[in-house]
C-alpha cells in the first residue's frame, strides 16, 4: 500500500512541495483555535472570539478564488509570497494590537483571512509537473488529503504548545512566521517558478462558467455542511456525557478513518470516469453520517465516528480529479480555490445550523443535519450527472497539464 506514496515522495521536488505546503497552510489551519485563545487571553468573551473567527472565515472564502485567478494570470511567486506575508502582518498586528479597540482587531483578522495564498490550489496545479503519470498525479492527490487530516489534527496541539511555552500572542506570531517560511520553499522551488496556467479566454467569471465545476462545487458545500454540523453534535454529545475529553477523541475517531480511508483509495488504481466514482464515494459517505443520529454509548460513538470519516479523504481526493477535468484552460489553481470555498463556507453553515438543532431537538437532531447535508450532497451529484459527464475532459490530467514548457507563454509571464 505504501510503495505508491514513497514512489512519490522520492520523486524530485514532491516531498518538499508537500511539505511546504502543509507549513505554509499552518496559520490557516490553526487560526480559528489560535484567535479562540487569544482573544480569551485578553479577556475577550466568546462573543467576540466567535466574531473574529467568522469574519476571517468569510474573509478567507472571499480571498482563495480571487487570488487563484491571480496566481493563474500572473504565477505562483508573484502572488503566493506577498500574499503569506499581508496575512501573517494581519495576524501579527492582532497579537501586538490585541483586542482593544476592537476595530483594528477586525481589520487586522480580515486582512488575514483575505489574504491567506492558496496554497492548496497551487500545489494541486504543479503535481502533473513534477510526476510523469496520471495514476501518480491521482495518488498524489489522496496523499495530499491524508496529509490535510493529519495537518488539523497536528496544526492545534502545536498552537496548544506554543502557548504552553510561550503566550497565545507570541503562539500567533512564530505560526505565522512558520506560514511565511512554508510559502516560500514552495515558490523559490523550480516546479513553481516554471509554471505557467494554460492561455485562458478572458471571462469575468472565471472557472465558474463551467457548469460541471458548478453542480460539484454545489455538492461540496454540502460535504462541508455536513462536516460543519458533526464539530457541534460532537461537542453535544461530549456535554452529555459530562467529559470534555470525548470531543476530541471523536474528532480524532473521525480524522483517523478520514487518515484510513484516504491511505486505501490513493493505493489503488480506478477504473471508470471519476464522476461517477465520486458519485459513489459520495453516496457511501452520506450513508456513514446516518448512524451517529442513534447516539449511542461512547464507545460504540467512537466507532461510528470512524466509519463515518472513512470516505471524506477518498471523496476530497477524486473531487480534485474532478476539478482538473472541469476547470476551463487558464483557471486551474481559480477552480481549485473555489472548491476549498465552497467546503468552507459549507462548513460555516454547517456548524451555524446545527447550534439550534441541538437546542430544539437535542443531539441527535445536530447529527441529523451532518446526515441531511450528506444526502444533499448526493442528490446533488445525481440532479447534475448529465452535465457533469458532458464537461468532463477525456484526455489524461498529464495530457492537459498547465505547465509545458514548450507551450507559448501567455503575455504577462515573461
Amino acid at each position: 500500500m505504501a510503495a505508491g506514496y514513497l514512489e512519490i515522495l522520492r520523486t524530485r521536488h514532491a516531498a518538499r512541495l508537500l511539505v511546504g505546503t502543509l507549513t505554509g497552510r499552518l496559520p490557516n489551519a490553526t487560526a480559528a483555535i489560535a484567535v479562540v485563545l487569544f482573544v480569551r487571553a485578553q479577556g475577550g468573551s466568546y462573543s467576540l472570539a466567535g466574531a473574529l473567527t467568522a469574519v476571517y472565515g468569510l474573509a478567507t472564502a472571499a480571498g482563495q478564488p480571487l487570488l487563484g485567478r491571480a496566481v493563474d494570470l500572473y504565477g505562483q511567486p508573484r502572488v503566493m509570497l506577498p500574499a503569506s506575508l499581508a496575512s501573517a502582518l494581519g495576524m501579527a498586528g492582532l497579537a501586538l494590537v490585541g483586542i482593544e479597540p476592537v476595530a483594528p482587531a477586525y481589520a487586522a483578522v480580515l486582512v488575514a483571512g483575505l489574504c491567506t495564498p492558496p496554497l492548496e490550489g497551487g500545489l494541486r496545479a504543479l503535481w502533473p509537473s513534477v510526476l510523469t503519470r496520471e495514476e501518480q498525479v491521482h495518488t498524489a492527490y489522496a496523499m495530499d488529503a491524508i496529509a490535510q487530516e493529519v495537518m488539523f489534527t497536528v496544526g492545534p496541539l502545536l498552537v496548544t504548545l506554543g502557548i504552553a511555552l510561550w503566550s497565545p500572542a507570541t503562539a500567533l506570531l512564530v505560526i505565522n512566521a512558520l506560514g511565511v517560511l512554508g510559502a516560500l520553499s514552495v515558490v523559490a522551488s523550480e516546479p513553481s517558478r516554471a509554471w505557467r496556467s494554460a492561455p485562458r479566454e478572458a471571462h469575468w467569471l472565471g472557472a465558474l462558467r463551467s457548469k460541471g465545476l458548478l453542480a460539484l462545487l454545489g455538492s461540496f458545500f454540502f460535504v462541508g455542511l455536513a462536516l460543519g454540523a458533526i464539530i457541534v453534535a460532537a461537542s453535544a454529545y461530549a456535554d452529555d456525557h459530562g467529559r470534555d475529553a470525548i470531543y476530541g477523541w471523536l474528532m480524532a475517531a473521525n480524522g483517523l478513518g478520514a487518515l484510513l480511508g484516504g491511505l486505501v483509495y490513493g493505493a489503488r488504481q480506478w477504473s471508470g470516469t471519476p464522476e461517477k466514482r465520486l458519485k459513489s464515494l459520495v453516496a457511501l459517505l452520506a450513508v456513514g453520517y446516518l448512524p451517529l443520529m442513534l447516539v449511542p454509548g461512547v464507545p460504540a460513538m467512537a466507532a461510528l465516528a470512524t466509519l463515518s470519516g472513512v470516505f471524506l479523504a477518498p471523496c476530497i481526493a477524486c473531487a480534485f480529479i474532478v476539478v482538473d477535468r472541469h476547470a476551463p484552460r487558464g483557471t486551474v489553481t481559480e477552480a481549485f480555490s473555489w472548491l476549498v470555498t465552497a467546503f468552507g463556507v459549507g462548513t460555516a453553515l454547517g456548524t451555524a445550523v446545527a447550534g439550534p438543532a441541538v437546542e430544539l431537538g437535542g443531539t441527535a437532531a445536530s447529527f441529523a443535519v451532518a446526515g441531511a447535508g450528506g444526502a444533499a450532497a448526493l442528490l446533488v451529484l445525481l440532479a447534475t450527472q448529465r452535465v457533469l459527464a458532458a464537461d468532463g475532459r477525456t484526455q489524461s490530467v498529464v495530457g492537459v497539464a498547465e505547465n509545458d514548457p514548450t507551450r507559448a507563454v501567455e503575455p504577462g509571464f515573461s
